[in-house]
C-alpha cells in the first residue's frame, strides 16, 4: 500500500477497500497534473498526504457528515478539502467551486479518474451561486470578514447533522484576532488534538454555526 495511505488509515481505520484505493491513487494523479500546471507547491508534494489529504480530513474530526448532507467547497483550488472529504463521505454531496478554470479542469479529471459520483466541480465565483448547502468548507482562501459575505445566504436553515449548519474553515496560526473582526460566535478545534504530526501544531478548524435562522 502507498505509505501515505497508511497514515490516513491510521486515523481512519474503517476505510473500505474502494476508499483505500481512491486515496492511494491521489498522489499519482496530482503528481501527473503538477508536472503540467502548478496545482500544489512542488515542495509540498513530498508531504502530500499529510499537508493536503490528512489536513483536509481534519474537517471530518469536527463534523462527520451525515448521508445526504450538501457541502460547498469555496476556492477549492485543486480539490482541497473537497476531494478527500468526498472519498471519506461517499453519501455526502460536494460542490467544489473555484474561479480559476485550469484548477477546476484538474478537479474534474481527478473526480473522473476516481469515479467519484458525489462531486460536482464548477468554475464560478462564490457570489454567483444560488443554491443552499448544509455546510460551507474552505482552506482559508481569505480572511473570514471577506469570506463571510460570500456565503452568508448559502446555508440552509434545516439541520440534519449533529451540529447546526454553518462554516468549517481550515486555518493556521492565530485565528482569534481575525474571527473577532466579524463579531460572530465560533468554535476553534485544534488539529494537533487529532493528528500527531508536527505539521498540525498550528492548524485549526474554525466552526461557525449559522445564527441567522429567523
Amino acid at each position: 500500500m502507498n505509505p501515505g495511505v497508511e497514515i490516513i488509515q491510521e486515523y481512519f481505520p474503517d476505510l473500505s477497500e474502494k476508499q483505500k484505493e481512491q486515496f492511494s491513487k491521489l498522489a499519482e494523479l496530482y503528481a501527473d497534473w503538477n508536472s503540467k500546471i502548478n496545482v500544489i507547491s512542488r515542495k509540498d508534494m513530498d508531504q502530500f498526504y499529510i499537508h493536503h489529504v490528512l489536513h483536509s480530513l481534519g474537517v471530518s474530526k469536527v463534523m462527520p457528515f451525515e448521508p445526504g448532507t450538501k457541502v460547498l467547497d469555496i476556492g477549492t483550488g485543486g480539490g482541497f478539502p473537497g476531494i478527500p472529504l468526498a472519498i471519506l463521505f461517499p453519501e455526502t454531496h460536494f460542490h467544489l467551486v473555484d474561479s480559476i478554470g485550469k484548477k477546476i479542469t484538474v478537479v474534474k479529471d481527478v473526480v473522473k479518474q476516481l469515479k467519484l459520483t458525489n462531486v460536482e466541480a464548477q468554475q464560478a465565483r462564490a457570489e454567483e451561486l444560488v443554491r443552499k448547502y448544509d455546510f460551507v468548507v474552505s482552506r482559508a482562501v481569505t480572511r473570514m470578514i471577506n469570506f463571510y459575505p460570500w456565503v452568508k445566504n448559502k446555508i440552509r436553515k434545516e439541520d440534519i447533522n449533529e451540529y447546526p449548519n454553518g462554516i468549517l474553515y481550515l486555518k493556521g496560526g492565530d485565528v482569534d484576532e481575525e474571527m473577532e473582526e466579524l463579531g460572530k460566535s465560533y468554535v476553534v478545534y485544534h488539529l494537533e488534538d487529532y493528528f500527531k504530526e508536527d505539521f498540525f501544531e498550528t492548524k485549526k478548524v474554525v466552526y461557525m454555526p449559522w445564527e441567522d435562522k429567523r
